[in-house]
């Protein structure tokens, strides 16, 4: 005969039993992008957030571009992987591979500074920072920046793009000259205007 109170042990456990096997990993969050020239499709971006593992969070952008027009080529294909660990920067690599070569760049956090060295086409930067970075471009693909929110850290160049809210929903980021402009509906960042001399470069969100 079945005791009582094995019984109601048995049943106060079904709840949590059934939660247990209903329970999921957290899936990463992927955003995907397709790139436009002129009107044209030449490539894809895709932003990543991989699930937290306690306090360590992992970011990455990959970027393919194909374009040709007339004597104008060019290729691009760049992934950027940040790991951040309590709101912090620990790492950043960035690895570039186009048709005028293979470049690279990494910010590391060595306990009281960062080592930063970018080696890109045309741009070489070597420095050391002693603020912790906690924002960086990756951040601004997963949701509105804050409106306290001055400067995103450039993995690319190892500096920063100076950030700005030109109306509700719109952002503008500047560096020595550049200027993007990055746009929100609902907080979710929906299209990337990257202002080139020759042609825009637009990123949207893909459905």
């Amino acid at each position: 005969m079945t005791k009582p109170g094995f019984l109601s042990a048995v049943i106060s456990a079904l709840p949590l039993a059934v939660w247990a096997q209903a329970a999921k990993p957290v899936a990463a969050e992927v955003r995907r992008y397709g790139i436009e020239v002129a009107g044209l499709r030449v490539g894809t971006m895709t932003a990543t957030r991989q699930a937290p593992v306690g306090a360590d969070v992992t970011y990455s952008l990959v970027s393919d571009v194909r374009v040709s027009f007339l004597f104008y080529h060019l290729k691009i294909y760049y992934q950027v992987v940040n790991h951040f660990r309590n709101g912090q920067l620990l790492l950043s690599t960035v690895e570039a591979h186009t048709n005028q070569g293979d470049f690279a760049s990494r910010a590391e956090w060595k306990g009281d500074h960062y080592d930063i060295l970018a080696d890109q086409y045309k741009h070489h930067y070597k420095a050391t920072e002693t603020q912790p970075i906690r924002y960086a471009v990756t951040n601004m693909f997963f949701g509105e920046p804050s409106a306290g929110q001055t400067r995103a850290f450039a993995e690319y160049f190892g500096d920063y793009f100076t950030i700005s809210r030109s109306k509700p929903g719109d952002w503008r980021a500047v560096r020595d000259g550049r200027e993007d402009e990055y746009q929100y509906t609902n907080g979710q960042l929906v299209t990337i205007i990257k202002k080139n001399p020759l042609k825009n470069f637009i990123i949207r969100l893909l459905p």
